[in-house]
């Protein structure tokens, strides 16, 4: 324990001495590093004052150099050894004065024998310097290398350019020309694998027809294993003639953005792309006439509302109440009324902007696109060609990378854990040990997407059979998910983001009418105060939230959830203004 001495001097009664003990926070202890134990030094700070007719000194040691705040130091000092609060800011000068001096002393010492090492050849000058040249290079930034220019950062910039000019509309187009070479392509392979299955089940039947006459298990299990090889050809061969006419489309579309950028550039040639954006559409007329008779759109109903939220700052949002299938936000329309280019034309526009678009898609625990809604989602995404970014695949592929690396660093910090800790995240983490590519309820993933309809960024949020039953609460993953998600909304400009209210895409027996409404109301007041968190989180931004129901819900349950919201959220409300006569 450290001490201090303090001195009164009296005249009359000469000199008498005092000890006692300071509190061991009073004496400011370094965390030494190994490497650098010996170049601490002990210093005693001292202080002398008056008090009354006495003159007392303070003696405090401390470690030099100091890296504790001097003002916590001098605050300690004067609680415990009640000094004058009219010292308070002598001793605070005193000590400062007295660190700043004994540090920059501490550190003479400290580079005298440095150069006593160095005059000595007790230290290589060559990698002395060579340590100093790359310290001064890595950290300075005029010797830093400059950034190579990205090919994906150029061709945003060139887009984003052209799709704000004129050219937009052969764009549009040419991507549409692209998008029915695909589709029909698609129609082709689905064709020939629905006639490769139509014969293999005949061939099947006559195989079980003559099951205990001619053949047995055997053959009808050769038979099965055949179909299946036959089967797995065919869709690989697909597959792979899809992979690359959907890479030459992206390759020969970006060349071409790029070439119409810089003809752009030239004045001596817009008459020419003038007469070329405008040839464009009448070329593409015709198919776009054939697919209007093979897709009539499927009418949705929905209701809009205008709220405001917040204590005193108030900001607007607009909420909106759907029923639609979730993947009609992805889907693009084979013909060519003008509300589908309409759409195509407003999600190009804020591609590369501050006010993106996303959809939250409920998945298992599984990252990849085999199987349920995963599986038609990864279909409509291959429908068109991606030309912004890697492929769903690709993107997935990412995904399950990054999901093995953060369960590898989280396993390594559980290890690291006390027992008790371990045992009670037991229950959470089997799903995990099982598979450490898996993910949790409530974690997500996202994707990015230029080839949507309305989406550009689809937020994978994984859900259990938990969902489906009425008994969830606030505190329940996937409502704790959704908040997560509307946080990555607020730091990553997404300004219109839909949401399934229900937490499920399709309706089962058992959600009754009071389940959709219990579920409802739970979603409503959770998503309203994540929206008032969103005000902390991006400074109050004007937000559109969607929320999604199944297409197969009734309208009368639909009408009751279009009357709910307004109770829950504060709707504005219309101002009829008269004039008085």
């Amino acid at each position: 324990m450290q001490s201090a001495d303090c001195e009164l001097n009296d005249k009359q009664e000469g000199y008498r001495k005092y000890r006692y003990y300071i509190h061991p926070d009073a004496a400011v202890t370094m965390k030494k590093n190994k490497a650098k134990a010996s170049s601490n030094t002990e210093k005693e700070f001292v202080f002398e004052f008056r008090a009354g007719k006495h003159n007392c000194v303070l003696k405090v040691p401390l470690q030099l150099p100091v890296q504790e705040n001097i003002s916590d130091l001098h605050g300690r000092l004067m609680l415990l050894h009640k000094i004058p609060c009219y010292l308070e800011s002598e001793l605070k000068n005193s000590l400062s004065s007295f660190v700043e001096k004994e540090t920059i002393l501490d550190y003479d010492r400290e580079a005298e024998l440095a150069l006593q090492r160095l005059t000595t050849g007790d230290v290589d000058v060559n990698k002395l310097t060579s340590a100093w040249t790359r310290s001064y290079v890595e950290t300075t930034l005029e010797h830093a290398r400059p950034e190579e220019p990205s090919w994906d950062e150029d061709f945003a910039n060139v887009y984003h350019e052209l799709i704000h000019s004129p050219a937009s509309d052969t764009l549009l187009n040419l991507e549409h020309n692209y998008f029915v070479s695909i589709s029909e392509l698609i129609s082709e392979r689905d064709m020939e694998i629905k006639k490769l299955q139509e014969r293999q089940a005949a061939e099947m039947d006559k195989v079980m027809h003559e099951l205990g006459n001619t053949l047995s298990d055997q053959d009808v299990n050769a038979v099965a294993s055949q179909h299946f090889d036959a089967q797995q050809v065919l869709e690989n061969k697909w597959a792979s003639e899809l992979k690359q006419v959907t890479g030459i489309q992206k390759h020969e579309y970006q060349d071409w953005v790029v070439k119409l950028h810089q003809d752009l550039q030239k004045s001596n040639n817009s008459s020419k792309i003038n007469e070329e954006i405008k040839v464009q559409p009448s070329q593409l007329s015709e198919a776009a006439d054939l697919g209007a008779r093979m897709f009539e759109e499927q009418p949705q109903l929905e209701e809009s509302f205008t709220i405001h939220l917040g204590a005193q700052l108030k900001t607007m949002h607009n909420l909106r109440l759907v029923r639609a299938d979730v993947l009609d936000f992805c889907k693009h329309r084979r013909h060519g009324s003008s509300g589908a280019k309409l759409r195509r034309l407003q999600t190009a526009l804020s591609l590369y902007s501050f006010s993106l678009c996303g959809l939250v898609l409920l998945v298992d625990n599984r990252v990849n696109s085999y199987s349920g809604i995963k599986r038609d989602f990864a279909t409509v995404a291959k429908e068109c060609t991606d030309f912004h970014f890697p492929c769903l695949e690709e993107q997935l592929e990412e995904v399950q990378q990054v999901v093995l690396y953060a369960r590898a660093q989280r396993s390594s910090k559980h290890k690291d854990q006390p027992e008790t800790q371990k045992n009670g995240g037991d229950d959470k983490s089997k799903n995990v040990e099982r598979n450490p590519s898996n993910i949790l309820p409530g974690e997500f993933y996202i994707t990015r997407h230029s080839n949507l309809s309305e989406v550009h960024a689809v937020f994978h949020l994984c859900v259990d059979d938990n969902v489906r039953s009425g008994n969830i609460t606030a505190r329940d993953p996937a409502i704790m998910g959704l908040r997560n998600i509307l946080k990555v909304c607020c730091t990553h400009d997404i300004t219109t983001v839909t949401i399934p209210l229900l937490l499920v895409h399709d309706m089962s027996e058992e959600m009754t009418i009071p389940w959709c409404l219990k579920r409802a109301e739970l979603v409503f007041k959770c998503v309203k105060g994540f929206m008032m968190e969103m005000a902390s989180w991006d400074g109050g931004v004007s937000r559109t939230v969607q929320f999604l129901v199944p297409k197969t819900i009734s309208e009368e349950m639909f009408y009751q959830l279009s009357n709910m919201l307004p109770q829950i959220f504060r709707v504005s409300s219309t101002l009829t203004l008269t004039s008085k006569h």
